[in-house]
This record gives C-alpha cells, structure tokens and sequence, in this order.
C-alpha cells in the first residue's frame, strides 16, 4: 500500500503537498469515491485527478492500441501527430514495431523495456499478421512468391535481401493476408512493389498472440492477465531459442 499524497507525486502529478490540497478540495477518486487525506492505495485501485485516471510509473503497462492512419510511430515532438501526443497516456510509453504512417491497426505500446527488446529482435521470429488490399487481383502466383520470398532492394535505405518464407492466404479478389516473422522497413509494400502490385490499404491484425478484434481506430485497452501471460511466455519461448523460424 502507498500513501495516496506519495503515489500522486511519484506519478508525476504534483507535489505531495499539492496532493494534499487537491485530496482536500474533493478533486480525487478512488475507485469512483472522494478520497481523504492520509488514504491509502493498493495495487489495482483506480485513481482519479477530475476525469483523468492516474498511473502509478512504476507499474508495468502494455496497452493494444489502434493507431489510425495517418499517425506517425514516432517520439519526436516536431511531428505533430505523433503517436505518443496521439496516445495522451499519463505513464510515458514506446510502442514496440512500429506501423508506418500509411498503414493503420494493431501497436503494442509499453513501458516496459524487456518487452520491447524481446519484440523487436527480428531473430526470435515473432509473428505478425496483416490483411492488405492491393491494386490488382490477387493471384496464386502472386501469394506464391509472397510465401517463398521476394528480393527487395532501395539503396538509399540500404535495404538489398530477400524476405523470409511466410504465409499468404488470399481473402478476396483484392485482399490477401499475411504472416512475417521480421520487420524490414515497408516490408509488405516493398514485397508487393516488386511483384507489380500497389498496397492500397494495409491493416495489422495481430502480434504474437494479441489480436485487433473488434477495435477500431483510436481505440485503446489494457492487455488481459491471460494475454500478458501468453505474451510474456512467447517472448521468453523466442529469446531462449534465440532464432526466427521458417513457415512450412
């Protein structure tokens, strides 16, 4: 248990005396009640400055957020339409695997490091999974070469590689999922430019085991006790064999 006046502070509110008077003017919550001076706070308990829920920074958070189109996976406060000024959240967070500003659906967004690297690591071959709409019909010789690989190059990013073997399932005349277990920069459009298609909409559905569901843009939630146990064990299944794997 934390004093009410030392978790606003440690929060990065305010001080704890303008905790205290914050506490006495009948601007907090707990849990939806006016708290008292020298309360105190247990884990899980929300609280609440006016509507603005307050989070302890020490307390790891992993959110599944939507991020529109249009938003830029980005730290830099010169882009105005930054994810983390998008996301507005109390307790700073990254997101780990980025979506460029084009393409639209599932971040992870996080405070927690380990998480971070673990994802992140393209050797330990975590998966990622897309619904993309494309230009022209989808065709099995197109889903063909997506599987096996494609050679992308773009000199000024350095890129010069064939992808790794994946999935791809066509989902409509014009729409085809997706599986990668890397993250080159623009994969998918990249894949898709040197076969003869352009992506017209690119959707994340899911990382690892935590899947978009029925979110839509601009949604945000926190991560369930089953999801973070799975995702957590994943991420650990994948550093300790330190490798990607190919699809069969």
């Amino acid at each position: 248990m934390t004093r009410l006046n030392k978790y606003l502070s440690e929060a990065g509110i305010c001080s704890r005396r303008e905790a205290d008077r914050l506490i006495q003017a009948g601007k907090v919550t707990v849990d939806g009640r006016k708290a008292v001076p020298g309360m105190q706070v247990e884990p899980g308990q929300v609280v609440k400055v006016g509507k603005k829920e307050i989070r302890d920074r020490n307390r790891k958070v992993v959110l599944a957020v939507y991020k529109p189109a249009g938003i830029v996976c980005t730290g830099d406060q010169r882009e105005k339409r930054n994810i983390i000024r998008y996301l507005d959240y109390p307790v700073r967070l990254t997101y780990a695997g980025r979506l460029d500003k084009d393409s639209e659906g599932l971040l992870i967004m996080t405070n927690d490091g380990d998480l971070i690297d673990g994802m992140m690591r393209a050797r330990f071959g975590h998966e990622k999974e897309y619904k993309v709409t494309v230009d022209r019909p989808v065709t099995e010789e197109f889903l063909r070469r997506m599987r096996e690989g494609v050679h992308i190059r773009d000199e000024e990013k350095g890129l010069n590689e064939v992808t790794r073997p994946c999935r791809a399932e066509a989902l409509g005349k014009y729409t085809f999922s997706i599986t990668l277990t890397q993250g080159l920069n623009r994969q998918i459009r990249r894949m898709c430019e040197a076969c003869g298609y352009k992506v017209e909409k690119l959707l994340r559905v899911r990382i690892v085991n935590i899947r978009l569901g029925k979110m839509k843009p601009g949604d945000v939630r926190e991560l369930s006790k089953q999801e973070l146990e799975e995702l957590y064990g994943q991420i650990k299944a994948g550093q300790d064999a330190g490798t990607g794997r190919d699809f069969k």
